[in-house]
């Protein structure tokens, strides 16, 4: 059984930096693509970024210049590197492992950042 946990999440000031992780564990088949998303309070979930094997990575132009999607798919460990954070980026951020078809889901990591 695919399991994916999300982590990195903090509270940090505006301005400031974070990296999340994401890291998948019982993948027999291979994963091909991730992404990022985010749902803030009384907000519908969005999504951020995303990262596939041979592909250009993607991303909202909300985050897009700050943001950056990287990963290792040989150790199934993925991460988003977020900088110069704003008040509006405050969510809770999910990634999303995609393999043999199917997405599996994280639990989410919290980001909070004050102003």
């Amino acid at each position: 059984q695919v399991q994916v946990v999300d982590s990195g999440g903090s509270l940090v000031q505006s301005g400031g930096s974070l990296r999340l992780s994401c890291a998948a564990s019982g993948v027999k088949f291979g994963v091909y693509a991730i992404e990022w998303y985010r749902q803030a309070p009384g907000k519908e979930r969005e999504w951020v970024a995303n990262l596939s094997t041979g592909g250009t990575p993607g991303y909202d132009d909300s985050v897009r210049g700050r943001f950056t999607i990287s990963g290792d798919y040989a150790k199934n460990t993925w991460y988003l590197q977020m900088n110069d954070l704003k008040s509006e980026d405050t969510a809770l951020y999910v990634c999303a492992v995609w393999s043999a078809g199917f997405a599996y889901y994280g639990q989410g990591t919290q980001v909070t950042v004050s102003s």
